[in-house]
């Protein structure tokens, strides 16, 4: 869920940790080993990755060897608990924003991005500077979440929060990470920005969590946290409160499994793009 930006895309203070050490294992490393495998599959020497937040698909991709990574996020908090975890000599981290790569045009053979393109204020010229910097023939290969109804945990969290406050709902998981799923909508995208061979298919996994857990990592590990720290009549505890009641009403006190669902795509840089 890294961003490119303020807002919504904030990860600042406490979040970044929070991020890595509960969200991380939770949620994001399935969906790292995946989308790396489809940059496994190419003959790619320069990866840029961005969005990168504290490494998670950073370190699925240096698993693979024989890349030189550029690992990028606008988020400075996210670099730094990043490149403190580096796995790699060949993976060097940097500040940047996606949508504005500061990068040479043609610079690297695929572009990487983990739950990002979510964030992107402006998904087309987001996707306009990915392909800036790809080489021609090179490939964009990027993730996002699907609906939050697929994915139970966060709806439930959602709802719960929402009910509690009717006047001012907490839809951040709704509105950003989960409310950017349509393929046929991003393939449009994706073709004009200048993209060709676009290909994408939705995939189940699951996540593995306590009630505890998962109301500390959704609450106090992401932007929505600076939602519930503005709110009128929440706050942090009473938040995270009402998040993990609602999971263990669901669940149970146990930890448990619960599904997690997402899209994942590839477009190609046209071969004669200059």
């Amino acid at each position: 869920m890294t961003g490119t930006g303020g807002g919504d895309a904030s990860f600042t203070g406490s979040i970044a940790e929070i991020y890595d050490a509960l969200l991380v294992p939770m949620i994001f490393e399935e969906p790292a080993r995946l989308l790396a495998a489809s940059v496994a599959a190419t003959d790619a020497a320069d990866i840029l990755e961005t969005a990168a937040g504290t490494g998670a698909l950073t370190r699925a991709l240096a698993r693979l060897g024989g890349h030189d990574i550029v690992a990028t996020d606008l988020n400075e908090p996210m670099v730094v608990a990043a490149a403190r975890r580096s796995v790699s000599e060949r993976v060097r981290w940097q500040v940047a924003d996606a949508q504005n790569l500061p990068f040479p045009d043609r610079s690297f053979d695929v572009v990487a991005c983990q739950f990002g393109a979510m964030f992107l204020p402006d998904k087309v010229h987001g996707y306009a500077e990915a392909l800036r910097v790809l080489r021609p023939g090179g490939m964009f290969a990027f993730n996002v979440w699907d609906r939050i109804e697929n994915n139970t945990v966060p709806w439930i969290i959602t709802e719960a929060l929402c009910a509690a406050a009717p006047d001012e709902p907490l839809e951040f998981f709704r509105r950003t990470p989960y409310g950017y799923f349509d393929i046929d909508q991003i393939r449009g995208e994706l073709a004009t920005a200048g993209f060709e061979e676009t290909s994408g298919q939705y995939i189940d996994g699951s996540s593995h969590a306590t009630a505890q857990t998962a109301a500390v990592a959704f609450c106090q590990g992401t932007p929505l946290r600076g939602e519930i720290e503005r709110h009128p009549t929440l706050d942090l505890e009473s938040a995270t409160t009402i998040a993990a009641t609602a999971l263990r009403e669901h669940y149970g006190s146990e930890a448990f499994d619960a599904p997690i669902r997402w899209l994942q795509l590839t477009a190609r840089r046209p071969t004669g793009r200059s």
